[in-house]
């Protein structure tokens, strides 16, 4: 998913599910910053005071999408969520390592992240790790059928679109995707990223994949919803219902409707919508910036200059910055210490 999904939809969710404007704005800009949060390392502070910040994301091309290691810390507690072979899967009785790492919607081990969020909320930093476990839930839609890790169970063969969009009908998207090494959804490129599109495909075990990303993009900002909901009512297991008919009715008509392959593009038509007050909640004003002015880095830390020294602000303890960072490493060491290995698995 891009950032009209995890920046926009999420916040309509985050608001659907009765969160104020101020929490569902952190909640959205968390889970957009997931895919942007590329760099780590520490932060030297003038006071001699030092902040090490971690990453969940990589630029597409980047050397460390080759690194087995660096893959197993990024991708799959971020990303590719490993499925455990999912409650109903052909995979189970086969139950391989490799298996066991197959992204998967509402996997077991999906809702057992979503409970930790929910139940493990009264920390500074509750909502912005809410915004980055709604991104983890979000993308085991949209990556369902890939693994965070380099294998042939990702590779993509016969890769077309079936539906009218007629946006990626091109040799040239084939020729790449074939270029691309077997990590995770690669090999389709971003035909699992675009809300608007029917496609299909074979996947790495000689299988016929038929997807209608509207349906699966509708079916997800549903699911956030709910979570979202379960959150406010502290009850992971908490009855409560979706989307409400005509909500849902104008997320799926922009969903098919926006046909547009940059994400950017798309992310502002949502903003304009969620602007104009279409959405029950009414009108609300929301932006988002990776870097530079208005961004949450910007506001933690003098980024005006290129230094190796920051000038160290007292607020910079309670910046959204630097609780969206303290998030993300609780978020890795919950996945991958203490979830997964309750499934055998281990990663990283």
């Amino acid at each position: 998913m891009q950032i009209d999904f995890h920046h926009a939809v999420t916040y309509v969710a985050a608001r659907l599910a009765g969160f104020p404007h101020v929490d569902a704005d952190i909640i959205a800009y968390a889970a957009q910053y997931v895919d942007d949060a590329t760099s780590r390392g520490i932060i030297f502070f003038d006071n001699k005071a030092l902040y090490e910040r971690t990453s969940s994301a990589h630029k597409s091309i980047d050397l460390k999408n080759l690194d087995v290691l660096d893959n197993q810390k990024v991708w799959m507690p971020f990303h590719f969520l490993p499925g455990n072979g999912g409650p109903d899967s052909d995979y189970v009785s086969r139950s391989t390592f490799i298996h066991k790492l197959i992204c998967l919607p509402e996997s077991p081990v999906a809702k057992d992240m979503v409970k930790a969020a929910i139940l493990d909320q009264d920390k500074p930093y509750g909502l912005h790790r809410l915004g980055i476990t709604m991104h983890v839930y979000a993308d085991t839609w949209a990556h369902q059928g890939f693994a965070g890790v380099m294998h042939n169970v990702n590779k993509v063969n016969d890769i077309s679109e079936t539906g009218d969009s007629d946006v990626f009908k091109d040799s040239l998207v084939k020729i790449i995707s074939k270029s691309t090494p077997e990590l995770g959804h690669g090999q389709a490129n971003v035909f699992p990223d675009m809300p608007f599109l029917s496609w299909e495909y074979v996947n790495g075990q000689g299988k016929k994949i038929e997807r209608n990303n509207v349906d699966i993009f509708c079916e997800a900002a549903d699911s956030l919803c709910r979570a979202m909901k379960r959150y406010r009512l502290r009850k992971p297991d908490a009855d409560v219902t979706g989307i409400e008919e005509n909500d849902m009715k104008q997320i799926r008509k922009l969903f098919a409707g926006l046909k547009k392959k940059d994400g950017e593009d798309r992310h502002r038509d949502w903003i304009n919508k969620i602007k104009q007050g279409v959405f029950s909640f009414g009108r609300a004003t929301i932006s988002y910036a990776e870097d530079g002015k208005g961004s949450w880095k910007a506001e933690a830390l003098d980024t005006s200059r290129d230094i190796f020294e920051y000038k160290y602000k007292e607020s910079f303890l309670t910046s959204n910055w630097k609780l969206f960072h303290d998030a993300l490493q609780l978020h890795r060491i919950t996945v991958s210490h203490d979830i997964l290995p309750s499934y055998g698995i281990c990663a990283a």
